[in-house]
């Protein structure tokens, strides 16, 4: 009923910079809360970013000054527009979104399939 596409991903060098996207579509009442997350194999996936529909911005504390998170409600979708990108960025990120599908109260929380974000020289 609700799919995340992802895009944007992946490979730039130490410093560069990468604009990911993430469209949610389907039948869609509200989305509250879009975010980002990584993960990388072996490690706990973590939350990078994540945006209310209020404007609330969180930032995982490795990824402030660098990376920034806006969406764009009309469009239902999340942006993070990654600069200085060090090896450390390099994961598979994905999109989430905490929404309502349908009508208020049909509540789901929704993910992508990921987007492979490589930093590497």
């Amino acid at each position: 009923q609700v799919q995340l596409v992802e895009s944007g991903g992946g490979l730039v060098q130490p410093g560069g910079s990468l604009r990911l996207s993430c469209t949610a579509s389907g039948d869609i009442y509200q989305i509250y809360n879009m975010g980002w997350y990584r993960q990388v194999p072996g490690k706990q996936r973590e939350l990078v970013a994540d945006i209310t529909d209020g404007g609330r911005i969180n930032y995982a504390e490795s990824v402030k000054g660098r990376f920034l998170i806006s969406r764009d409600n009309a469009k239902n979708t999340v942006y993070l527009q990654m600069n200085d990108l060090k090896p450390e960025d390099t994961a598979v990120y994905y999109c989430n979104a905490d929404l309502d599908y349908f009508s208020h109260g049909d509540q789901m929380d929704a993910w992508g399939q990921g987007t492979l974000v490589t930093v590497s020289s």
